[in-house]
């Protein structure tokens, strides 16, 4: 925020040029926060010019000048009162406006949304939220779970061509093109596509899919397994090689790849830390007697042992 601050101050400068404006778009690409944080420090001192007619605040003002000896503590308290009223102008147009929030490849992220829920965001990640009569939830990729605070508004998750009801749960919500998994924790949610013709209500421990066919198909969730990635560990317990390979390389720039189709298939059981490639290329070697190839620095191949 300190230095979306200075970037309002810099914008508003006499002084700005085509030179500022350049560094200031490429600081504003560099992440999400950044310009998030512009928007934040930006609608703040927008509402701190329009208070600035505010005739109370106007009375404190020519009242400090008519008694300077108090004059000092005045501005403070009122500063501290237009400090407040700015941020509560704030939170409301960050209610009834759109936040959106992401995470780069290898990072996790917690996020504490305006109504208290908590959002915990996978690599890769990005969600939109909108706080108002109705709170809604958007994930556009990734994975995130969700601890939905309880509130009088109803709260909505959307996630491909489908739509999940929450009652004051907790649940992870998964998204990878058009496949969609909705896992839940605690609580009762009721997941519902357009080609559904009743909703699907999941309890504790369940979990729904769907893709773009709309086909809703309900089964037991792997609890450990699904609890495992936000401590930043991947549990996989008897699961095929080709999806521990899938799920390892959406957390690191270097990508692992299977040199034989037949490796896919072998069952492979054990605890992963998230994005450690050199220590699954280790244990791959040591446990399964496959062979690394380094083709580059960023691309590493597997082979079965005795084909070299």
């Amino acid at each position: 925020m300190d230095t979306a601050e200075a970037w309002v101050a810099r914008l508003a400068s006499p002084d700005f040029n085509q030179r500022d404006r350049v560094e200031f778009e490429a600081w504003c690409a560099g992440s999400n926060e950044h310009l998030q944080a512009y928007v934040q420090a930006d609608r703040l001192h927008e509402r701190v010019r329009e208070l600035a007619t505010d005739p109370l605040i106007a009375a404190a003002a020519r009242a400090a000048r008519r008694n300077p000896v108090h004059a000092q503590l005045r501005w403070m308290a009122m500063a501290a009162s237009l400090a407040a009223v700015a941020l509560v102008g704030l939170w409301q147009w960050n209610a009834r406006g759109e936040q959106r929030f992401g995470t780069r490849v290898g990072e996790q992220r917690e996020i504490v949304l305006g109504d208290g829920t908590r959002a915990m965001l996978d690599t890769d990640s990005e969600i939109s939220v909108s706080l108002g009569a109705q709170r809604e939830l958007r994930l556009q990729r990734g994975r995130v779970e969700l601890d939905i605070a309880k509130a009088e508004q109803p709260f909505v998750a959307f996630a491909g061509n489908g739509t999940i009801h929450d009652i004051g749960t907790r649940f992870q919500l998964a998204r990878h093109g058009d496949r969609v998994e909705v896992l839940l924790l605690e609580g009762e949610v009721s997941v519902q596509t357009a080609a559904s013709t009743a909703p699907a209500v999941l309890k504790p421990g369940m979990l729904a899919r769907y893709d773009a066919s709309g086909e809703i198909r309900s089964g037991v969730a792997d609890i450990e397994a699904a609890q495992g990635w936000t401590r930043g560990e991947l549990v996989f317990k008897h699961r095929p090689l080709g999806e521990l390979i899938a799920e390892m390389n959406r957390y690191s720039p270097t990508q692992l790849r299977l040199g034989e189709g037949r490796l896919e298939a072998i069952a492979v059981s054990g605890l992963f830390h998230a994005g450690d490639q050199e220590a699954l290329i280790k244990a791959l070697e040591s446990g399964w007697s496959l062979k690394a190839e380094r083709v580059t620095p960023t691309d590493v191949v597997l082979h079965a042992a005795q084909l070299h």
